[in-house]
């Protein structure tokens, strides 16, 4: 078919391990994924701080007065200003940086190691900024969250594809998506109960994402290194129990036998950077790149971290813009459940595709809705009728976000790639999303102020060449052991050209050949 290559359950031809779920392999990825809560806590906090009177009267007093004063005539343009932006946007700039350091860490180190910087960095970023007293401190401490951001998004993906049996590997992966939207969650209900304050209520909320940094820094020291890390690092006969405990089996050398392979593999590789641009990565490379361009160009961040700003925008009190982000987010949050349940039994090209489609239909008639009342002046008021239907049709595209592009943008490019290019592959994939993510942050109110509602449409289209792209370029993951993940591309319709027929990738020779 033309969308690729259907791997079944085992691999496609890959080896079945012996052993099962274990109860201690689940408890780990649970505390795990709560790296996530970092990147979720700050999507939600940002646009609700951003929003608060008292937190733009000290640090963006011209912003406040160009609304109060209404200096612009349109109702896209209330805040337009760079300064304001930059303030969300510098996390993601600083995510980025971080996520290359974070690669040869992760490497050589092991994933914890990461995790822990990760969780220091953005606590002392939370400090900051709960106590800024000027913009400065404010960036310094956004930067911080940053490298923080950068290093969590880095290691915790890899830590639980590692961990994970590979019949249930996308569940657990997932749960690093669960985390952020619990993250985002809390943070809308915190800043609507923060800005009931009578002062400091954004003090509040930028200072409690010290609490998922500290989780994340406790879990740091408690979670066990995965035998793929501690193969890395010539500890063999650890990594074996390891191996037997979170398998809870103890024959378990075909595995381990394919993760000595793969180490021994990626060994031989002195610069993961280097060998990724080879032919036989270029599947890896491309959706490395272009799953994490995708998943930012939906739009879902305008979403996210502007949702108070954006309903405000479109005229929802500021009670009612606060509790609209509460509603996105109960959704995003209990949405991510479907992902759980469907991701390993129907696939990852079904949710993709899915929902694709769904975002495509939203965004359209979101910008219809807007459309319709501001037209291109900007000039308008939505009656409580529309500015509901607005309100659902968000929350439906949030819903197919949730349960595809969302969770399977994290999991996807972690599950891809071998070990021997495993840390470059995940830098690219964290540090192209947070590129993209610094740029929506940056230039979204600029760009609802000058395309209007036609930026809907424009998320849209970009949606549409996402949903075709998958379906004619993506093969089947779901059930494929992470180190025979190259026999997947060897069957598609597409990759299998880019592949050498004697390549041995994961540690195993196809044609067993030397």
């Amino acid at each position: 078919m033309a969308g690729g290559a259907f791997v079944s359950e085992g691999g496609g031809g890959g080896r079945s391990y012996e052993g099962g779920v274990t109860a201690f392999v689940i408890m780990t990825c649970i505390v795990a994924a709560m790296g996530g809560l970092l990147f979720g806590y700050d999507l939600g906090i940002s646009g609700g701080v951003t929003s608060m009177e008292e937190f733009l009267t000290k640090f963006f007093p011209q912003v406040e007065s160009q609304m109060k004063k209404a200096k612009h005539d349109t109702a896209y343009c209330k805040f337009d200003n760079q300064m304001l932006q930059l303030f969300t946007s510098s996390l993601y700039l600083a995510a980025l940086v971080a996520s290359f350091m974070a690669s040869v860490i992760t490497r050589k180190h092991g994933r914890k190691v990461s995790m822990f910087i990760g969780g220091l960095a953005f606590l002392i970023g939370a400090l900051f900024n709960a106590f800024a007293v000027n913009v400065s401190m404010l960036i310094i401490g956004r930067l911080l969250l940053g490298v923080g951001v950068g290093f969590a998004n880095q290691s915790t993906p890899v830590y639980l594809s590692e961990m994970a049996p590979a019949k249930i590997r996308g569940a657990l992966n997932i749960g690093f998506q669960m985390a952020i939207t619990i993250g985002i969650l809390v943070a809308n209900l915190i800043n609507y109960g923060t800005s009931k304050m009578a002062q400091h209520g954004w003090r509040v909320s930028l200072g409690l994402a010290a609490v998922p940094a500290v989780v994340m820094v406790i879990g740091s020291f408690i979670l066990p290194d995965t035998p793929n890390s501690m193969l890395e690092r010539g500890k063999n006969e650890e990594a074996k129990q390891m191996l037997k405990k979170i398998r809870g089996a103890d024959n378990v050398d075909h595995e381990f036998q394919d993760l000595i392979d793969a180490v021994e593999a990626a060994k031989k590789v002195e610069n993961p950077w280097k060998n990724i641009m080879e032919s036989k990565y270029r599947p890896a490379l491309i959706f490395c790149s272009a799953i994490p361009f995708f998943q930012q160009i939906t739009g879902i961040n305008v979403i996210m971290f502007y949702a108070p700003v954006l309903f405000k925008t479109l005229g929802f009190g500021d009670d009612a813009a606060l509790m609209s982000a509460v509603i996105t987010g109960v959704v995003n949050m209990l949405s991510t459940f479907v992902s759980i349940y469907a991701v390993d039994r129907y696939g990852r090209r079904l949710l993709f595709l899915e929902g694709g489609i769904q975002m495509f239909i939203c965004q359209l008639l979101v910008g219809s809705f807007i459309g319709a009342r501001f037209g291109t002046s900007g000039t308008g008021t939505l009656t409580p009728a529309t500015a509901d239907w607005i309100l659902a049709f968000i929350c439906v595209y949030v819903a197919g976000f949730a349960w595809s592009w969302g969770p399977l943008g994290w999991l996807v490019p972690s599950e891809i790639c071998p070990l021997e290019i495993r840390p470059a592959g995940q830098a690219i994939n964290v540090s192209v999303n947070m590129f993209f993510t610094f740029l929506i942050g940056q230039f979204f109110l600029t760009m609802l102020c000058h395309m209007k509602f036609g930026l809907f449409y424009f998320f849209a289209s970009m949606v549409a060449i996402m949903t075709v792209f998958i379906y004619f370029l993506l093969p089947e993951t779901k059930g494929v052991p992470i180190e025979e993940m190259g026999r997947v591309w060897k069957q598609h319709w597409f990759w299998k050209k880019y592949i050498p027929e004697d390549a041995i990738i994961g540690g195993h020779d196809d044609n067993n050949t030397n």
